[in-house]
């Protein structure tokens, strides 16, 4: 690995653990002022709405931008930005709509920081395959396990010390975060082929998707998966508190245990890809996420709640690092941030749709009923997407993207040697 891929973690590593801890603490605040299922959903959703607005424009501009120095200033604005509802919850002027328009801000930040971000790794890795799934693991288990093992439980326990605690915690992280990725290497911008209008360059990064089978499918996954995700997100406070018995304490403690998970996850991802080639693990982690969602709907008691929540968590662990790391390898430079904020977006755009879903079927129906919904849609999109992201599709792909120099393994796998971003 490159030195500055050690400097690129620990910046995303001290920006999770501060996004653990707004994770527990957030919901917990909110419910504070109200007890509404709408209302609630109205929060989570603000902080995706961003993605359905700006998503890909916001992807056409970090390859027009320096990557770097995009990543900086976005976690810059965001740390500032928490300040404002820490000072409203010291004075104790803090209101749901505040919350909602702070989630929307931070989530127009996180468009020009997670694209940037995703653009700029395979370009410090020189689009390798084999670093690029050995980066993603380590970012995605680092993220993990700061952002789901270590912050929720301290986001729990900081909520005690005070409401505006919680958020000065994750505005220190972004602040430090921003100061690290500061230091990372300067790299070159891609320089585009042809020179189009930025709404011209969205479009052509948007058809890009829609028009490979394979990067549609891989898209398709998280954007009906964040439906299910977000629906289950915005009652499991309220399920966890009502029907489990769950305190606030061990409430994080439950999202500590999809943490472990994911964290399990993330670490055999790698392996998992090379058993049974990347297209089939995809596969089955989707159906493993499905099944443990329909086990957490039918939980009796939080130990039973506990396990499928890991359960999900190791499918969501192996899944963001195989298919990012797929699509970073086979994805031209010039192309890379507006693939990869379309890719977002959809799944972004789908959460609300999740969000107001999990919040009405709660209202409507029972509490447990929108995770029996969210077990359903996982399941159906596993069998849609089957075929999308096969195999013979992945390896087909591979070996169209590989530079001079790449050679097949006896396995049929495409291992890339000395390759470089201009090979694409």
């Amino acid at each position: 690995m490159p030195t500055g891929f050690g400097r690129l973690w620990t910046a995303q590593t001290t920006s999770s653990f501060g996004d653990g801890v707004t994770q527990a603490a957030l919901p917990l605040l909110a419910l504070t002022l109200t007890r509404d299922p709408m209302a609630l959903a109205v929060v989570t959703a603000a902080g995706t709405l961003p993605w359905l607005l700006f998503g890909v424009l916001g992807g056409a501009l970090v390859d027009r931008w320096d990557r770097r120095r995009t990543m900086c200033l976005a976690d810059t604005a965001r740390a500032v930005l928490l300040a404002i509802p820490a000072t409203a919850a010291v004075l104790d002027v803090l209101s749901m709509r505040l919350l909602a328009a702070v989630a929307f801000l931070l989530g127009l930040g996180g468009i020009f920081f997670d694209t940037a971000a995703t653009a700029y790794l395979p370009d410090l890795l020189r689009r390798d395959p084999a670093l690029l799934q050995r980066a993603n693991s380590r970012l995605r288990g680092a993220q993990t396990a700061m952002s789901g093992f270590a912050g929720p439980p301290a986001g729990s326990a900081l909520l005690a010390l005070g409401r505006a605690v919680p958020l000065l915690t994750d505005a220190v992280s972004f602040a430090l975060s921003a100061l690290l990725v500061r230091t990372l290497p300067a790299l070159p911008r891609p320089v585009p082929e042809t020179r189009e209008s930025l709404l011209g360059q969205a479009r052509a990064g948007a058809a890009y998707v829609v028009r490979d089978r394979l990067l549609l499918g891989l898209a398709l996954r998280p954007a009906v998966g964040n439906i299910a995700f977000l629906a289950v997100e915005t009652v499991l406070a309220l399920f966890a508190h009502d029907r489990l018995g769950i305190s606030t304490y061990g409430f994080g403690l439950l999202l500590t245990a999809e943490a472990t998970g994911g964290l399990l996850g993330s670490g055999i991802a790698s392996h998992l890809g090379r058993r049974l080639g990347t297209g089939t693990a995809l596969t089955c982690t989707a159906a493993v996420e499905g099944l443990a969602i329909l086990g957490l709907a039918a939980a009796p008691n939080p130990y039973v709640a506990g396990l499928a929540l890991a359960v999900c968590g190791a499918g969501m662990g192996a899944t963001m690092v195989l298919g990012p790391s797929l699509r970073q390898a086979i994805v031209p430079a010039h192309l890379m941030g507006r693939v990869a904020s379309t890719s977002r977006m959809l799944a972004m755009c789908a959460a609300p749709v999740g969000a107001f879903l999990g919040g009405w079927l709660a209202t409507t129906y029972d509490i447990r009923t929108p995770l029996y919904a969210a077990a359903g849609l996982l399941l159906a999109m596993t069998a849609v997407t089957a075929s999308m992201t096969a195999n013979h599709r992945v390896e087909a792909a591979l070996r169209a993207a590989a530079p001079a120099g790449a050679t097949d393994s006896p396995g049929g796998k495409v291992t890339a040697q000395d390759s470089a971003p201009e090979a694409l």
